[in-house]
């Protein structure tokens, strides 16, 4: 039998980074905050992607960090202005964490590791006041109260306002797992269809390239492909060859365009650069060199360094007529076609796109459909790449709709 408890002042639904951070300013704006979140505990997907490292933002100049949001970079750089990379920093300083820069430009905990910063920000939100509801998963609304499913049955809550940070699609089995979608469809709130993103992709490998391959790092390599515009771009990186396909740092990185040609086209290429850092004429030149009685596999690890995983590529990506073509081979050193045949499951993207559109927002991150309920984080229909960007926004994100509240309150 459902049960209805007191009204609270606000209501954060989800209590990842985004939910947290509107918690925060919630409370320092003074007014009770009830955070409910379907899973036994807070952060449960910012732990574990902070087992490798917790990377919360970077260092690079402003100008250069604001368009790794693409097409959406406008959008997000509104929430930046008011809590951008230095700013993320300084917050996470005024945690007692320290941080430090890496060589790559990212920014990490001294110690590496999410756990300490979230049991510090907990222990300041319940400082504040905030009180949190774990195991109360959100089934919408029933008679303009919000309905929880709790281990005590089903339960209605009168809240004020409301911010909705119930994360996208990606890791459901840590609780985002885009439950939310149909509810909001069914308020009338304009979604975009939620995909994966920083994701990997299948190739449809030979058995045996797959057996042999399978795990290997492919390092010093690049990657050719088309970009959001239809143009030529090359980028330079690592990445992994799976059991099905490829993943890792540089796939994640071109993740976004790869996955809209393949739901475009059926399919897209990408092309393969084995070894970056020679010329075309150079590799041209080490595969024509004489090689006597040595193999063309031993030639080209003599003079190219082209062995193991790279010298199966050439072998699974082309014909043996191409492979024993001198002109041709070289040319695919330099710029092997491989075919991406589809994303892999958006359950095991890192990340996910798509989700409540930015036009069925206000300005302050509240649902036109919905007067007095404000969304944050992935639930938007925004992404980022890996490096802290995804982070960074989610905060961000968070802070403008825990803002956007508090002055609809006082307005109210």
């Amino acid at each position: 039998m459902a049960t209805t408890s007191q009204p609270s002042r606000v209501a954060v639904i989800g209590g990842g980074p985004a939910g947290l951070m509107a918690a925060e300013v919630l409370a320092a704006g003074g007014v009770g905050v009830d955070l409910y979140d379907a899973m036994p505990s807070c952060g449960r997907k910012f732990l574990l992607a902070g087992k490798g490292g917790m990377n919360i933002t970077h260092s690079e100049p402003y100008d250069a960090f604001v368009p790794r949001y693409g097409k959406r970079s406008a959008e997000v750089a509104a929430w930046l202005e008011h809590f951008n990379p230095d700013a993320v920093r300084e917050w996470i300083h005024g945690l007692g964490i320290d941080t430090f820069v890496g060589t790559s430009g990212r920014v990490f905990p001294t110690d590496m590791k999410a756990a300490p910063l979230l049991r510090a920000w907990l222990h300041r939100l319940r400082a504040a006041g905030v009180q949190f509801h774990m195991r109360h998963r959100w089934l919408g609304w029933r008679d303009g109260a919000l309905l929880f499913s709790t281990p005590d049955g089903e339960r209605t809550i009168a809240a004020q306002a409301t911010v909705l940070a119930l994360g996208g699609a990606s890791w459901p089995r840590l609780g985002s797992d885009g439950a939310w979608a149909p509810v909001l469809s069914d308020e009338q709130v304009e979604l975009a269809p939620l995909v994966p993103s920083n994701c990997g992709f299948d190739c449809n490998w030979s058995a045996h390239f797959s057996e042999r391959h399978a795990g290997a790092p492919l390092t010093t390599v690049a990657i050719g492909y088309l970009d959001a515009n239809g143009a030529r771009a090359k980028r330079k990186g690592q990445f992994v060859v799976t059991a099905t396909g490829i993943e890792g740092s540089l796939v994640y990185a071109l993740s976004s365009p790869l996955r809209d040609q393949i739901a475009a086209l059926g399919c897209t290429t990408v092309w393969i650069d084995l070894v970056p850092d020679h010329s075309e004429e150079r590799v041209a030149a080490e595969v024509l060199r004489p090689r006597g009685s040595r193999s063309i596999s031993s030639h080209l690890q003599s003079r190219l360094g082209i062995h193991g995983v790279k010298a199966g590529l050439l072998r699974e990506c082309l014909s043996m007529e191409e492979y024993n073509d001198p002109a041709r081979l070289a040319a695919a050193i330099k710029a092997l076609p491989l075919v991406l045949r589809r994303t892999r499951p958006i359950a095991e993207a890192i990340s996910s796109a798509g989700g409540v559109r930015f036009d069925a927002l206000e300005a302050s991150g509240m649902l036109k459909a919905k007067p007095g309920v404000f969304v944050a984080g992935e639930m938007i229909d925004w992404e980022a790449p890996t490096g802290g960007y995804l982070l960074t926004a989610c905060f961000a994100s968070g802070r403008a709709a825990g803002q956007g509240a508090l002055d609809w309150l006082l307005r109210s």
